[in-house]
């Protein structure tokens, strides 16, 4: 999909239908063509327009004379399976002098902000406050969503008390995969948000500069949440595997002592119903005076199993 902005000088944002200076260009799961077309009116190199629609492409930044290739890697949630799934994806930014263009493979969060104008002072011919602009976002969402799996987690948590199943277990590991991928992909960033700031265009101004600095600060802060979270939900996964060991031992000690508690008048019936003779068999009140008995032997083996924390 192809779209291009462009804001006045009022300050307002609009979609247009063609390529001009100042505009903004986004890409959304683009085809070949589109690509193409882009390459040609903007003078970009395709190959900076092809590189993020590959998912396992890492985080980084290229010069070229005037083009600047910045891919970022963004985090993304997603409903699997009636599960939130959180993961990672490239994001593209790549500006010449007249042009900025958004390359990704879906559609995202931290685009969407910009596209419903939930940015404030943004302007698509600013292209370094542009991205910077990106750039926080991307760092917000991160923080965003790694507290929502910390919430989630607690959640899982809590029924993983009474819990003797492992789906949950099987749900704190998704979580936890979530936080390895956001990890590295925070590492990465680092790294990219690092080089920017030795770039020409980040140098201009002095103001972008101190954005730029509080980006990284914010990157950092997100990279030390997933490392804890992790570490965490790690220790938490282990001790809760042996909860769960430890909840089917005490169901497994109460089953037995109740068959142990059952068998007792089936042993009893069974000995007296081999032509021997019976206990009170000429007494009138003889059987229920056996039964008495035998509820007896029971109840004093249930108070000794009792007594020994067996229920």
């Amino acid at each position: 999909m192809l779209q291009i902005f462009k804001t006045n000088l009022e300050g307002q944002t609009f979609e247009i239908d063609s390529i001009e200076k100042g505009c903004w260009i986004n890409l959304t799961n683009p085809t070949e063509t589109e690509l193409e077309y882009v390459s040609q009116k903007t003078g970009l190199l395709i190959e900076f327009l092809r590189a993020p629609l590959d998912e396992e492409e890492s985080s980084r930044i290229e010069v070229d004379g005037e083009q600047i290739s910045v891919i970022i890697d963004i985090p993304i949630m997603d409903v699997k399976e009636k599960s939130l799934q959180y993961y990672t994806i490239p994001l593209g930014i790549v500006l010449n002098d007249n042009v900025i263009v958004t390359i990704c493979l879906k559609e995202n969060k931290v685009i969407d902000d910009f596209l419903a104008n939930k940015v404030k002072s943004f302007f698509t011919f600013k292209k370094s406050r542009f991205i910077l602009q990106i750039l926080y976002k991307v760092a917000s969402y991160y923080l965003c969503y790694l507290k929502q799996i910390d919430k989630t987690s607690h959640i899982i948590e809590a029924r993983l008390h009474k819990s003797m199943r492992n789906k949950e277990l099987i749900q704190l590991l998704s979580l936890e995969k979530s936080l390895v991928y956001f990890s590295t992909s925070l590492k990465s960033n680092e790294i990219t948000l690092e080089k920017m700031l030795k770039l020409e265009i980040m140098q201009k101004y002095p103001e972008d500069q101190d954005v730029l600095e509080e980006v990284i600060i914010e990157n950092k802060q997100a990279i030390e949440m997933a490392n804890i979270y992790s570490n965490i939900l790690s220790g938490t996964m282990d001790a809760f595997a042996s909860i769960i060991s430890n909840n089917l031992n005490i169901v497994m000690k109460f089953l037995a002592s109740i068959t142990i508690v059952l068998s007792i008048p089936t042993v009893i019936s069974g000995l007296f119903g081999m032509n021997v003779p019976v206990p009170f068999g000429e007494h009138p009140y003889g059987f229920y005076i056996v039964i008495l008995i035998i509820s007896g032997i029971s109840a004093l083996v249930t108070y000794i199993l009792a007594k020994k924390d067996m229920f």
